[in-house]
């Protein structure tokens, strides 16, 4: 008797991810391990989205030339984060995954609650891979969060980049995977309990103070409603064809970039206007993240405020932008620096 239908879901989508993985490092993939393997971490909090990940990592690692391992992020601020850190730590140990470690960030302010705990975790993330030589990271969003994801960047008004949600394959050199984006939040927690695996429910993900919760809770109940099943699925596939826009306006926008600067490097606004507005939007996002601003904190409207020195141009000063970034137009050339 196989597995049940969830737990096979689970582990044929974490194979096919390790079978990339050992494709992009050229390694044969015979159950072979040695000390040179390709090291794959899971961020794992404890709850049934990255415990059901925890779980089919361990067991499709075994068979594949592979080192696994996990990572918690402790962001301490419930109490008692410590304890359960500690808990989910054993947990993955137990599972047989090595290396396993619970790291505390402190968590800022900037962007508010949400974005800043997003920042501190990937920031931890990417410190645990750098200092372990982990080849990549998996998390366990799945098709809901996508969903959410693009809901929340609709709600934003942050243009189609938003809407194109979470990528599959992201970070620094595709250090972070996604296995579960096609695979819905009900079949990862039937993964769970039939493999009766303990999981912990983050009291944050039904906290209506958390605008993610109240969408989880509320807004998409209410849509399926009101338009019927099938409301997360197409938003999920929503994401997928608003990424495959935004992947070929940003390759335009890359091409374009040298095209509106000056000999010195400058961007010219007689140049820049020339160019389609979602082009020349995407060469001002760009411009702006280059010279500091945080790419989470940018939003829609900074940038539109930034194309209006361009196209609405009346004497207008300085516009702010965050990550202490300013823009201003002068003798023809947009000049922005962090000041």
């Amino acid at each position: 008797m196989g597995p049940h239908p969830a737990v096979a879901a689970i582990r044929l989508a974490v194979r096919r991810v390790l079978h990339d993985v050992l494709t992009e490092h050229q390694t044969d993939p015979a159950p072979a391990r040695d000390a040179q393997a390709p090291l794959v971490l899971v961020a794992c909090s404890g709850g049934a989205d990255s415990m059901a990940l925890a779980s089919a990592l361990a067991f499709e690692a075994r068979k594949l030339p592979v080192r696994a391992g996990g990572i918690t992020v402790d962001h301490g601020l419930q109490h008692g984060s410590d304890t359960r850190a500690d808990e989910v730590v054993g947990r993955m140990t137990a599972l047989g995954l090595t290396p396993v470690e619970a790291v505390t960030v402190t968590v800022g302010r900037e962007g508010g609650p949400e974005a800043a705990a997003r920042d501190a975790r990937y920031a931890a993330l990417d410190a645990a891979a750098e200092r372990h030589g982990a080849t990549a990271i998996l998390l366990g969003h799945t098709r809901d969060d996508q969903a959410e994801t693009v809901l929340l960047g609709l709600a934003r008004g942050s243009g189609i980049r938003s809407l194109s949600g979470m990528a599959a394959i992201s970070g620094t050199a595709g250090r972070y995977r996604r296995p579960f984006l096609k695979i819905d939040r009900q079949t990862v927690r039937k993964a769970c309990v039939a493999q009766e695996l303990a999981v912990w429910d983050d009291p944050h993900n039904s906290d209506p103070a958390y605008t993610r919760s109240r969408l989880r809770h509320e807004g998409l109940p209410a849509l399926e409603k009101a338009l019927g099943k099938g409301v997360v699925e197409a938003l999920a596939r929503t994401a997928q064809l608003s990424r495959d826009d935004a992947d070929a306006l940003d390759t335009w926008a890359a091409d374009a970039e040298t095209s509106v600067r000056d000999e010195a490097g400058a961007l010219e606004c007689a140049k820049l206007h020339g160019l389609p507005p979602a082009v020349r939007r995407r060469v001002l996002r760009r411009a702006v993240i280059a010279e500091g601003a945080p790419a989470g904190s940018l939003f829609a409207r900074h940038i539109e405020e930034v194309d209006r020195l361009i196209t609405g141009w009346r004497g207008q000063g300085a516009i702010n932008l965050p990550g202490r970034v300013e823009a201003r137009r002068q003798g023809g050339r947009l000049v922005i620096r962090q000041g």
